[in-house]
């Protein structure tokens, strides 16, 4: 009996301890699964957080102290009825999830403007929720986000200043590097007029535009690539890669472009000499596309006077782009849609009228009624218009 007494005893000890240890550990789990309270239940703070791998749990982040990470993480609290504005600058593929679910993704290297409380997932009670923001292959740039302030204070209709995850279209940044840029443009042009002062006003003669004279007849039939010719392609490039630049055209976030180039918004110069490359190998690549399309049509008499008239009707467009740039730098701060607008109408206006004139040219050599010119026409001048106007105007 006294066996038995002490064994029922000792049993009794070890679950007393057992269960000791148990409640002991339990307060540990719990304060470890949210070490840090809510820091800023209504609006963002400035205090940010990240995952400390070792210990699984958030720690306040140090700058200088922490190295840089991919996600960031802020206690805030969010409801439906009452708007939580939102403004920040992203690169592309930075994303919000809101309790671990995905609420916004950045297609575009811009400034956004969105309303936390209308991405609220349906599933999520109103309450506090772990705002994370993940910039996949980078470091997010925590100090652009800022709250905004709601419009009206009439109760039930505050409203904040731009809703749903639209962009906001930022002022021109960096306006002396353009100025600088069409100061070297300026000095160019100059140098070239003065250096090729016949052969450029044979090129930049309006009235020989819309003549049918034997003088038009030779200057079409001259050979196409000049060094005079070289270096006007490469002053419009640069006129055309100023202003994309400037109204923001993100041509850099094209899938196939972004494979080989990855430029970020803030490189200007960057930029503008890339879309300068691109603008011109697509100038003198269309003469090669042209040439082929005329082999499979039958048409290799058309190569020179359609690409002739096609170098001298862009590079005449292209005197008019430094103005259309100076016109948008002084207005875009009064008028930022309407310059905006105005200068997309401008590149659309110079790409439709070049088209128009190399018609028009095509029609005196071989009449358009002809429905195998027309097919022509429409495979080497129109269908490279619609996807310039979809790349460049449609899609900004």
């Amino acid at each position: 009996m006294v066996a038995s007494g002490s064994l029922r005893t000792s049993w009794l000890l070890a679950w007393s301890l057992l269960l000791a240890l148990i409640g002991a550990v339990r307060p540990v789990q719990a304060s470890e699964y949210r070490q840090l309270p809510p820091a800023s239940p209504t609006a963002l703070s400035n205090d940010w957080l990240i995952h400390d791998a070792a210990r699984n749990r958030l720690i306040f982040y140090l700058p200088g102290y922490h190295q840089p990470a991919h996600a960031y993480y802020q206690w805030v609290r969010v409801g439906r009825s009452q708007p939580f504005p939102l403004a920040f600058a992203a690169q592309p593929g930075l994303s919000l999830f809101l309790d671990n679910q995905l609420v916004f993704t950045a297609r575009a290297a811009t400034t956004y403007s969105l309303d936390l409380a209308q991405l609220l997932p349906a599933k999520l009670a109103p309450g506090t929720h772990l705002l994370a923001v993940w910039q996949p292959d980078g470091t997010p740039a925590l100090a652009s986000f800022s709250g905004i302030s709601p419009i009206s204070t009439v109760p039930g209709r505050a409203e904040a200043q731009v809703g749903q995850a639209q962009p906001r279209l930022p002022g021109p940044q960096g306006q002396n590097v353009y100025l600088g840029f069409l100061l070297v443009l300026g000095l160019s042009y100059g140098a070239v007029r003065t250096t090729y002062q016949p052969g450029l006003a044979r090129i930049f003669q309006i009235e020989e535009l819309f003549g049918n004279g034997s003088d038009q007849q030779a200057f079409l039939a001259k050979p196409a690539f000049s060094l005079l010719n070289l270096l006007l392609v490469l002053l419009f490039s640069l006129s055309f890669a100023l202003l994309l630049t400037a109204i923001h055209t993100d041509l850099q976030n094209l899938p196939l472009l972004r494979r080989f180039f990855d430029v970020p918004e803030t490189a200007i110069v960057a930029r503008v000499l890339l879309y300068t490359a691109i603008i011109t190998t697509f100038v003198f690549s269309k003469y090669v596309y042209v040439g082929l399309l005329a082999y499979i049509f039958g048409l290799q008499p058309l190569v020179n006077i359609q690409y002739r008239e096609f170098l001298r009707t862009t590079l005449l467009a292209g005197l008019f782009l430094p103005l259309v740039l100076l016109l948008y730098l002084s207005l875009n701060g009064s008028f930022p849609r309407t310059v905006a607008w105005a200068a997309s109408a401008a590149i659309g206006i110079g790409l439709i009228g070049t088209v128009s004139r190399v018609a028009r040219t095509l029609h005196h050599h071989t009449s358009l009624l002809n429905l195998h010119l027309f097919a022509y026409l429409c495979a080497t001048e129109v269908l490279p218009l619609l996807v310039l106007l979809k790349l460049i105007v449609f899609t900004y």
